[in-house]
């Protein structure tokens, strides 16, 4: 009997900009994957970089293979495909600016992937994250649950970082999210927050801490984005440690709770778009969708971040993608 041929894992990164590159450079000690193929509309700077990232191999854990590659003869045997391609965001620039730009990009791709048999999970990270994830789901056809959008990965990261300093615990010990848009209408809800098993609430108020100077933290989490910008240009560093972390889940079939952008079929009373709430990630892409209880407050919140994108989407996306 022939032997069962044995599943490569292939990782197919599709933009090679500074996010791009930071997320496959993360992936240069990640054991397990056999192939990283990178894409891009300039081939010479795909070529490039697998040339660059190649010579760091021979000191890194991994011994994949990395390659600049083409939807015709990489996308049909891609299991995770991670999408950074499009303009970046520029000093005083918002997130949903960006939004007719990068959606002809998503566009563009997803058809292509389309076209070359492309059947994996698709992670989005060009912003506006949400809804440049709500045009890749609506151009390449794939279930809803193969369709991932960063979310507020990496918004949650920093506020975990951020929080951890003020309180004085380890950011391992501080269970918080972020939900709603990756951008200015984000919210955190309080009331499902954590320091270990204890009640983040309830230790504000053993501690005699304002909940207002956790607000204010918060605050300037989400304004972090502008401010590294206006300094460096561009965020990328952490951006793909986020793809790292949610890659990871996937591969491994983690079954892990992350605050994706996931498609909402009435989770948290409003269904049709993508948005960052947490979701169980594994080897199918988004297994479910958590849904916590929301006070008054933060589900006025959740809809006015919801309201936001959906206004976004139809005042800006009727002449590139099928709204109906």
């Amino acid at each position: 009997m022939e032997q069962e041929k044995i599943k490569k894992r292939k990782i197919m990164l599709i933009g090679t900009g500074f996010v791009g590159m930071s997320f496959a450079y993360t992936m240069l000690n990640e054991r397990g994957i056999d192939e990283m193929v990178l894409v891009d509309v300039n081939t010479d700077k795909a070529e490039g970089e697998a040339m660059d990232l190649n010579d760091g191999l021979v000191y890194a854990n991994s011994k994949m293979k990395i390659k600049a590659g083409s939807y015709e003869e990489d996308a049909a045997d891609t299991d995770v495909c991670v999408l950074t391609a499009g303009a970046a965001q520029k000093p005083g620039q918002s997130r949903l600016e960006l939004v007719k730009i990068n959606a002809n990009i998503t566009k563009g791709v997803c058809e292509s992937l389309k076209a070359n048999g492309f059947h994996g999970i698709l992670l989005v990270a060009n912003n506006p994250a949400d809804i440049m994830t709500y045009v890749a789901w609506k151009t390449i056809g794939l279930p809803q649950n193969q369709v991932i959008g960063s979310g507020t990965v990496l918004d949650t990261a920093r506020l975990r970082h951020s929080l951890s300093r003020f309180l004085g615990f380890a950011d391992s010990n501080i269970h918080a999210y972020i939900m709603g848009e990756h951008g200015d209408s984000s919210f955190v809800p309080w009331i499902h927050t954590y320091i270990g098993c204890k009640s983040l609430l309830e230790y504000l108020d053993e501690n005699n801490i304002s909940l207002q100077e956790l607000q204010d933290i918060y605050i300037e989490v989400r304004d972090k984005a502008y401010a590294i910008i206006e300094r460096k240009k561009a965020t990328y560093y952490g951006i793909g440690y986020a793809l790292k972390r949610i890659v990871d889940a996937i591969l491994n079939n983690e079954h892990c709770i992350l605050p994706v952008s996931s498609y909402q079929n009435g989770e948290y009373n409003r269904s049709g778009l993508f948005i960052g709430t947490p979701s169980v990630v594994g080897s199918n892409g988004i297994e479910r969708i958590m849904t916590l209880p929301l006070n008054e407050n933060d589900q006025n919140r959740f809809n006015a971040s919801f309201d936001t994108l959906e206004k976004t989407i139809r005042d800006n996306l009727g002449d590139i993608i099928d709204l109906d």
